[in-house]
């Protein structure tokens, strides 16, 4: 099945909406355990996390990562205000933990980024080597990487199997927004070429399920 983009920014309301009040805890927090699994011993890092969505990762990274600065970015106005509206809910984490509402191809940071998160960005980018062209430039030299993304299906079909599986209960705007992701999102071999034209070749490409691909190691 040949990708078919979707939007690159999540703006419309009713869709900013679903995806905010959406039960994404056992996702969110696998993506964290994760990240703590393969580098546990930063050093009082700041760690950006592109496209950041409604801020539960950065809220859930800052809380688990004591030392850390999180840096939550999204080219979305509504979803950098639920972040906001989220942050202030929650207690000794504020001071360590900024949202940003800007396109991931427009960041400038005062210095590179000790670490770069991703989860779920990649398959709203039209030409994904610009976000890993923006990635390796927002980056210092051996910085750690953790990116997840949807696995494209073969078939719109099995696509629509997979939204009747896993969000059979959801709202018709989740279910809608996740099969038009599947369709948007990128095959294991696609992310590897991506990777090998950028020279990353540091990082690895694992596929956990059948629904992710994620990418992980370091970036020189």
């Amino acid at each position: 099945m040949e990708r078919v983009l979707e939007a690159e920014v999540m703006d419309d309301s009713e869709q900013v909406l679903a995806y905010a009040q959406a039960d994404f805890e056992e996702e969110n927090q696998g993506f964290v355990d994760q990240f703590f699994t393969l580098y546990p011993d930063l050093e009082n890092p700041h760690i950006v996390d592109l496209g950041c969505g409604p801020g539960d990762i950065p809220i859930r990274v800052a809380h688990g990562y004591t030392t850390c600065r999180v840096t939550g970015i999204d080219a979305s106005q509504p979803m950098i205000t639920y972040a906001q509206q989220a942050l202030q809910k929650e207690t000794g984490i504020q001071d360590r933990v900024q949202f940003l509402c800007q396109r991931f191809q427009d960041v400038t940071l005062s210095s590179p980024a000790d670490a770069i998160i991703s989860n779920s960005l990649v398959h709203h980018v039209p030409n994904p080597l610009r976000f890993w062209y923006c990635l390796k430039k927002l980056l210092k030299p051996g910085g750690p990487v953790l990116v997840m993304d949807l696995l494209r299906p073969e078939s719109p079909e099995a696509a629509q199997a997979i939204v009747d599986e896993q969000a059979a209960d959801e709202p018709e705007q989740l279910r809608k927004d996740f099969y038009h992701s599947l369709l948007a999102a990128f095959t294991e071999d696609e992310v590897a070429a991506h990777l090998a034209e950028l020279n990353l070749s540091r990082l690895f490409v694992d596929v956990p399920d059948d629904r992710h691909w994620i990418v992980y190691g370091q970036v020189f």
